[in-house]
């Protein structure tokens, strides 16, 4: 739950918005809460503050679209 919440802390200073805090399941590029500089700042803060290289490549809006999405693909990755 940790990363979770470290997570969606992240989202909420990308998307200057506290919406994905109460709506974990938000479609974040749907919304338009995350465009692709968004992405790339995202990929940043998670490496600098997790500690979790995110390649590019490896970055599927699909599978990223949502907090929760986005918790569930880093778990995956530690």
């Amino acid at each position: 739950m940790e990363l979770r919440n470290e997570v969606i802390d992240i989202l909420v200073e990308v998307c200057q918005d506290e919406v994905v805090k109460e709506n974990p399941d938000i479609e974040l590029f749907q919304t338009g809460l995350l465009d692709s500089f968004g992405t790339v700042e995202l990929l940043i803060q998670i490496e600098e503050r997790l500690g979790i290289l995110v390649p590019i490549s490896e970055f599927d809006r699909d599978l990223w679209n949502t907090p929760t999405n986005i918790s569930l693909q880093l778990a995956d990755m530690k």
